[in-house]
């Protein structure tokens, strides 16, 4: 299980709109061999067919798929986007941080949202998450929470 470790994080990232946001997000899983190809599709068909459901707190969003789609192994990916996106969601727009989520199980993908729910419950961690200029900065602030 590899969550948000130096390798796939990513920050400062221009995009467009929320596809290019979980593109950029399900790259760098795929970089690290995490997923295959065919996940990156099938979250942003999640995102067409089923709406802004992941955009679950304001300016957070964690797109994934169900593990069949091509998940290799649990990992989280996290994109800091260089200026907020809308993803279309009423209450939690615009986006600046998306955390790409990938689990072969549901028991993967429930210890991977309560290690995220840890790291996101304090307001704290995620004003660093957003100023951070380096990684050093946003591994210290995950370090915090391991």
């Amino acid at each position: 299980m590899k969550f948000l470790e130096e390798t796939i994080i990513q920050l400062n990232v221009e995009v467009n709109d929320a596809e290019e946001a979980i593109d950029a997000a399900g790259q760098l899983l795929l970089k690290d061999q995490l997923i295959q190809p065919s996940y990156i599709e099938a979250m942003k068909q999640a995102y067409k067919k089923n709406g802004p459901y992941f955009v679950l707190a304001p300016q957070i969003a964690i797109p994934h798929a169900r593990p069949e789609d091509g998940v290799n192994e649990a990992a989280v990916s996290l994109v800091q986007l260089k200026e907020p996106i809308s993803f279309g969601h009423a209450i939690n727009d615009p986006v600046r941080l998306v955390f790409g989520l990938g689990a072969a199980s549901s028991a993967e993908h429930l210890s991977l949202l309560r290690k995220l729910t840890s790291l996101l419950n304090d307001p704290q961690n995620i004003e660093q998450l957003l100023q951070a200029t380096t990684i050093d900065e946003i591994q210290k602030t995950i370090g915090m929470e391991r």
